[in-house]
């Protein structure tokens, strides 16, 4: 709003990218429980009206908020893993840095998730979101570690079962370290991740490689 009150005319592009940010910040501040599209207006500047015109209702904003944040942390990801270079070992590596990194840990980002992760049984929207935005987070490491296998000699691995088991341990250390970061420093964390992918390349986890084809044979 202006310094009269009034609602500012905005861009749509300008709206929506101001109804998201309001929605991650009342969701902090507010939870789930106490979150209404009036508080998002006064917070965004914009109109409830306006709210309206873009959005359904209030889940389907919240979703999109949701996928906003997942998808902007793994940007921040992608231009981490794409300034490592072509090596396909480093460039998982820088993959780790980008999670662990603050803006990733910072504890107003594990507030708003928690919300979110409080709605997924009542939320359709939500639910969707996460399931797009974890396919593109699995498909990500699921690059990076067949890549590496690409580069080197060797059974195959399953790129898919390990990209869902590498998923969970870096949830799991992101979350605890979030929640709690004496117990464990980020450094520590990676080293974790580190050896796991060091033990998968080096044959450690025979149940994660793929049978090779057999040989035909002439008839």
């Amino acid at each position: 709003m202006d310094e009269f009150g009034k609602f500012k005319r905005q861009p749509p592009e300008d709206r929506r990218q101001a109804l998201i940010e309001a929605t991650l910040v009342c969701l902090g501040r507010e939870g789930h429980a106490g979150l209404s599209v009036r508080k998002i207006s006064a917070e965004a500047g914009i109109s409830i009206g306006l709210i309206n015109h873009h959005y359904a209702n209030k889940d389907a904003l919240v979703g999109h908020a949701y996928e906003h944040l997942a998808l902007g942390l793994l940007e921040t990801v992608r231009t981490q893993v794409a300034a490592a270079g072509p090596d396909p070992r480093a460039r998982l590596s820088a993959c780790f840095q980008g999670i662990f990194s603050s803006a990733a840990l910072d504890r107003a980002t594990l507030r708003t998730w928690v919300v979110f992760w409080g709605m997924i049984d009542h939320s359709q929207a939500i639910n969707e979101a996460h399931d797009r935005t974890y396919a593109v987070y699995r498909t990500l490491l699921e690059t990076l570690l067949g890549d590496i296998h690409a580069d080197r000699k060797g059974p195959r691995i399953d790129a898919r079962l390990a990209a869902i088991g590498l998923s969970a341990m870096l949830d799991g250390l992101w979350l605890e370290l979030s929640l709690n970061p004496t117990t464990f420093a980020r450094d520590e964390a990676i080293t974790l991740c580190e050896s796991w992918v060091d033990a998968l390349c080096a044959g450690a986890m025979p149940r994660l490689l793929v049978a090779a084809a057999p040989a035909k044979t002439e008839d």
